[in-house]
């Protein structure tokens, strides 16, 4: 069977996939990132599809490493986290407070997260086109 970009779908199912719940069950992944301010990847992780994205964001601000600021020690962690509403979840909210960061996360069927998501299309395609540079680089300096 031939998905949208004429490719064949692969019947191995790899560790991080999983079925995906709003494309007929296909077997597919997330990415999830997390970027400062500007872009710059700070943190990144991949989950299969059935993964709901608040069950990723424990692990992803863990895996931030310390950043070097212009003034003062290396921080550890970020003053507060921007999310869209899929990380609209009470649990995770208290979390960050734990752990000093302030939560910006729009709030499912009250906030609009327009805003975020046409800066997350620019960001991403960035962080693709970045990817490819970087496989054709690999396989034209081989």
């Amino acid at each position: 069977m031939r998905n949208r970009l004429g490719e064949h779908a692969s019947p191995q199912k790899g560790d991080l996939t999983g079925p995906n719940p709003v494309d007929r069950g296909k077997y597919g992944s997330k990415i999830h990132l997390i970027t400062e301010r500007t872009g710059l990847p700070l943190s990144v992780g991949i989950s299969g599809a059935n993964l709901h994205d608040s069950q990723a964001l424990e692990p992803l601000v863990r895996g931030i490493p310390p950043i070097r600021s212009r003034r003062g020690p290396r921080r550890r962690r970020p003053a507060k986290l921007h999310a869209d509403k899929a990380y609209d979840n009470r649990h995770l909210r208290q979390w960050l407070r734990l752990r000093h960061i302030t939560p910006r996360i729009a709030r499912k069927g009250v906030e609009t997260s327009q805003k975020l998501g046409r800066h997350r299309a620019i960001h991403f395609l960035a962080f693709t086109s970045i990817a490819c540079t970087l496989i054709c680089y690999r396989r034209l300096t081989n």
